[in-house]
């Protein structure tokens, strides 16, 4: 789940990592009075959405007076900031956040994250901030530090240190930075981060440290235990499908294909697609319905896929482990007459109770394509989805 910057500022300071002194707007008029409230003679307009890349797309202003931020807001307020990151259809500005404007001297990199090849958090950092971090690691990836953090020993000092002289930071600021990268890392632990972003962060013509930026995502599947973290979601900044979809304990990911995919397990799920890919077709989704898939689950689905104008046809491919394939048998028979499914269905099944199963979806009497296997399933799929265009 990702947080906004104001909220993920608002947890920075909160664990004495310094940050510019910033309020949240919702309209012009409150843009300029946080401005007035701030003081100063320089401000920076940020549109809040999840989404890097802002400052490219128009998303960052700089202004020198209230009546300019006033007028930076109103330009960004209720429009929709396309960034690399947001793909072609863009965020909505909801927000606004003006922040203080700051004297800087450089510009790093900071984040926290897990390297899985490892199973173990990763420290990066590199002097190259401000930049996208992945342009650089493919430029002049010497210019990438990390270190990586035992789970026994946890983040060490020398470790800080290691970092700090890598970016060239001398004397007290070494002690910020190591301030800083401890209070990062207990965060991410007791948050159950999944990554924090601060790009820059910045050290101002005084020698200071502070996080002029800061992305912060917060495990989804740790949402249970981390209640204050929940509160601060934005459905507003989150596909509708994809919204939708969690509300029916659903995985789904909106893709840009014309073939929908229904699939239970995510390994399978990403099988299927890549065989759809394979042979000449275009996955519209990731769809996960579970191993636990229920027959109202199923009919969900179904809603869900069908809502996307682009699909062409659509793939049901189910291994009845847990879930017995007679039951999702039932649910395509129940999606198909209930739901009112106009495209082409193929469906594969197989394990528990899959020759019932088979045999229901025969004599069902509705236009259901059967398949043998994967590779017949995608095929069929694929010959459907040209002849329903």
């Amino acid at each position: 789940m990702n947080l906004h910057e104001y909220q993920s500022k608002k947890i920075l300071a909160s664990y004495g990592v310094p940050v510019p002194e910033g309020r949240v707007a919702a309209s012009a008029d409150e843009a300029q009075a946080a401005a007035q409230a701030l003081g100063g003679k320089l401000w920076v307009v940020k549109a809040q959405v999840h989404a890097g890349g802002r400052g490219k797309a128009g998303g960052v202003t700089l202004a020198r007076d209230t009546a300019a931020v006033r007028s930076a807001a109103a330009g960004m307020l209720g429009q929709r900031l396309t960034t690399k990151q947001t793909g072609p259809a863009g965020l909505p500005i909801e927000q606004v956040y003006v922040e203080s404007g700051s004297d800087i001297e450089r510009e790093l990199y900071l984040s926290l994250t897990l390297n899985r090849e490892r199973g173990r958090i990763a420290v990066v950092a590199s002097a190259a901030g401000g930049m996208d971090i992945e342009e650089v690691a493919e430029k002049t990836p010497e210019k990438i530090l990390s270190v990586s953090v035992h789970p026994v020993a946890g983040l060490q000092p020398f470790q800080c240190k290691q970092l700090a002289f890598g970016l060239g930071l001398k004397g007290k600021q070494i002690e910020q930075f190591q301030a800083i990268v401890l209070a990062l890392y207990r965060l991410y632990q007791e948050r159950d981060a999944s990554l924090i972003e601060i790009n820059p962060l910045i050290v101002t013509k005084s020698g200071a440290l502070v996080a002029l930026d800061c992305k912060l995502d917060i495990e989804a599947n740790a949402l249970f235990r981390q209640k204050d973290m929940a509160a601060l979601r934005d459905p507003g900044q989150e596909d509708p499908m994809e919204r939708r979809a969690s509300e029916h304990d659903l995985n789904y990911v909106s893709l840009d294909g014309d073939i929908a995919c229904m699939v239970n397990g995510a390994g399978l799920a990403m099988a299927t697609m890549d065989l759809i890919k394979l042979h000449g077709g275009r996955p519209a989704n990731f769809l996960d319905v579970g191993g636990g898939a229920t027959s109202e689950r199923v009919s969900a689905a179904f809603e869900l896929i069908l809502s996307n104008s682009n699909v062409r046809a659509i793939l049901v491919n189910i291994f009845g482990g847990i879930v017995r394939c007679d039951l999702i048998a039932d649910g395509i028979i129940n999606a198909v007459k209930n739901v009112g499914v106009d495209v082409p269905v193929v469906v594969r099944l197989e394990g528990t109770n899959a020759e019932i199963a088979r045999a229901r979806l025969a004599h069902s009497g509705l236009a259901i394509i059967a398949a043998k296997d994967l590779t017949d399933a995608a095929n069929k799929v694929i010959a459907a989805a040209k002849g329903s265009r």
